[in-house]
């Protein structure tokens, strides 16, 4: 009796039951489907960490230069011909006696000013004060009693006025050579300083050592010089 009754089938192993189930699914929807497993996978995995960093993505982000309270700043002064400075020579009876740069509006007054002031000797009623000053120019403070030279005179290598008598260089003040043809503050205070590096000058030939005096200001100034 038993043995008429059907047995049950042995079971499966799971790799035919995985050979069953591509058989049923398919080959075909099988690859498609990995396919697309693949792509969502790796489409997902891009998506979550981005695209690939370039060179250009780690360069710094340029800035706009802020100026600091250190730049300079670069200031274009206009042109002009105006002169702002003279140069005078100032003689006499001042404090110090020499040349000085004043401004190109000074007077007269500025000159004495810048000399040292007058001394107590000077005599100041003869002088215009408020006189304009030009380049170039001498100005003469005379003292009490003292014959008036021009008080201002025309810069040196003006043609001056022959004095009356010969000059003796050895006593004679820079003013006072000053006068002399040819002979301008600068030469005037050439030679007082070498009279006082040197000593008196032995011969008007001697005038020859002076720098400032050539052999054709020399030969202008025999006959006016004596020593």
């Amino acid at each position: 009796m038993e043995s008429s009754l059907p047995r049950p089938a042995p079971p499966r192993s799971p790799i035919d039951r995985l050979r069953e189930w591509v058989v049923w699914f398919g080959p075909g929807r099988l690859v498609a489907t990995a396919f697309a497993v693949v792509a969502v996978v790796v489409g997902g995995t891009w998506l979550l960490k981005g695209s690939p960093s370039r060179a250009e993505d780690a360069l710094p982000f340029a800035t706009r230069a802020t100026p600091t309270s250190t730049t300079a700043a670069v200031v274009v002064a206009p042109f002009t011909t105006l002169a702002t400075s003279i140069v005078v020579y100032v003689a006499g009876q001042v404090a110090i006696p020499g040349i000085y740069t004043l401004a190109a509006t000074a007077r007269v007054n500025d000159a004495v000013l810048a000399a040292g002031g007058p001394r107590a000797t000077a005599d100041l009623g003869v002088v215009n004060l408020a006189a304009t000053l030009h380049d170039g120019e001498r100005v003469y403070v005379p003292a009490a009693g003292e014959a008036v030279p021009p008080l201002i005179e025309s810069a040196p290598g003006a043609t001056g006025t022959s004095p009356a008598e010969p000059v003796n260089i050895n006593a004679a003040t820079a003013a006072q050579l000053d006068v002399l043809p040819g002979v301008g503050p600068a030469t005037a205070a050439a030679i007082v300083a070498h009279r006082q590096q040197h000593g008196p000058f032995q011969s008007v030939e001697q005038l020859g050592d002076v720098r400032g005096i050539g052999p054709a200001k020399l030969d202008a100034l025999r006959g006016l010089v004596t020593v």
